[in-house]
């Protein structure tokens, strides 16, 4: 199918369900790729530069997507055309998605003032992976403001923000949240720039984590804080169940690689953006969503176990436990700079199944923390109003 647009690359998701039905049908995704390759080097013409981006937003393993990958930019150099990123003629967009019978391969091409969209669609297989246990994602706005906020956590009947400059109390009265009392951080000069930050609870005391700095206390009153610069490890929980410990680097918005592994062992990864753990038959493993775009997987001694495909920077376990496994929340991939969602997934058979669809946010996903239980923490950046937004994501199983 051949469609004329007019847009941004964040239509191409609403695009592909528009025209689902009505996509031309392949036998797998090497199929599917060498199809819009055909098409693509006859929009481009014989011997025209084409550039490639690609997306993996769906649940397709990494080896059927490099596959598809590979069958497309061979198809493309037989049909007469060439890939490369220097002065293209044709820029092409590629993005896997899936619905619960199949997947679809949706191509943005644009040639100069000219655009076009193709979709070939292919069956899901009947068994494996696409058996995913029925969920959905309850998201519930807890806090609006124009300072960007890093975490939240929960403790009692009180909430502790925390933003670049303050910890900021909260109780609750009458269903709000009323401003009890905030304590001024003893921030350096700068920030890094994309700063992170997070809260921890630990029983009656609190911790909180900026880039070289550690702040902690109790919590209730008397409310007690006590700071201290530091370039110690982050603690990184994955809902209630297991907990890594990972070295923020310096002046960066990501975690260098030491971790210290839930076994005990000490281990040097590639540095990573997030990271969450989940059981899949009774075994544990660990997602990290590494610097370099990929998601990979570790086992509980941290050795290399699998890799998933593209994720979004955040990811976040949860203890919800939809069917066999337990349940994780990722951000999908982009620009950082566009309207975002959270995808709830299982992993089976060390692939990824997406449970339900997807929380949609107004802006960028700025902050994704597990919360405990089933629930995670997400905030973010409305494009409109410029506001920081925090949201309770929570995996609600059975639906």
């Amino acid at each position: 199918m051949i469609a004329a647009v007019k847009g941004s690359y964040a239509a191409l998701a609403a695009l592909a369900l528009l025209c689902w039905r009505r996509a031309s049908a392949a036998s797998d995704p090497i199929g599917a790729a060498r199809e819009l390759a055909w098409k693509t080097a006859a929009f481009a013409g014989e011997a025209e530069p084409v550039s490639l981006a690609w997306r993996n937003l769906s649940s397709l393993g990494s080896a059927d997507f490099g596959q598809a990958r590979e069958a497309f930019e061979s198809a493309l150099k037989k049909a007469g055309a060439r890939v490369s990123d220097t002065a293209p003629l044709v820029e092409g967009r590629i993005t896997v998605s899936e619905s619960l019978s199949e997947y679809l391969l949706v191509e943005e091409a644009r040639k100069g003032d000219e655009r076009l969209v193709w979709l070939a669609a292919w069956k899901r297989p009947a068994s494996g992976p696409a058996g995913a246990p029925a969920a959905a994602i309850e998201k519930k706005l807890v806090w609006e403001q124009d300072e960007q906020i890093l975490d939240a956590a929960f403790p009692g009947d009180m909430m502790l923000l925390l933003t670049p400059s303050n910890l900021v109390w909260f109780n609750r009265q009458g269903g709000q949240w009323t401003r009890s009392m905030s304590w001024a951080l003893p921030a350096p000069r700068t920030w890094p720039r994309d700063l992170r930050g997070r809260l921890r609870v630990d029983g009656p005391d609190y911790q909180a984590f900026l880039p070289g700095l550690a702040c902690g206390g109790a919590w209730r009153p008397p409310v007690s804080v006590q700071c201290k610069t530091t370039s110690g490890p982050w603690p990184l929980e994955s809902g209630g169940r297991s907990m890594l410990l990972a070295r923020f680097a310096a002046g960066r918005n990501y975690f260098d690689g030491l971790v210290a592994a839930p076994a005990g062992a000490r281990k040097t990864v590639e540095p990573f953006y997030s990271a969450a753990s989940v059981e899949e038959r009774g075994k544990s493993l660990w997602l990290l969503a590494m610097v370099d775009g990929r998601t990979r997987l570790f086992d509980d001694a941290f050795e290399p176990a699998g890799e998933i495909g593209s994720w979004g920077s955040d990811i976040a376990g949860t203890d919800a436990r939809c069917g066999g496994g337990s349940q994780v929340f990722a951000t999908r991939p982009g620009s950082g700079d566009e309207p975002d969602a959270v995808q709830a997934y299982t992993i089976v058979d060390r692939a990824a199944v997406p449970l339900g669809a997807p929380a949609e946010f107004p802006g960028p996903v700025t902050a994704l923390w597990a919360s405990g239980g089933a629930s995670a923490l997400a905030v973010s950046r409305n494009l409109s109003t410029h506001k920081y937004a925090a949201y309770l994501l929570t995996v609600v199983c059975g639906l």
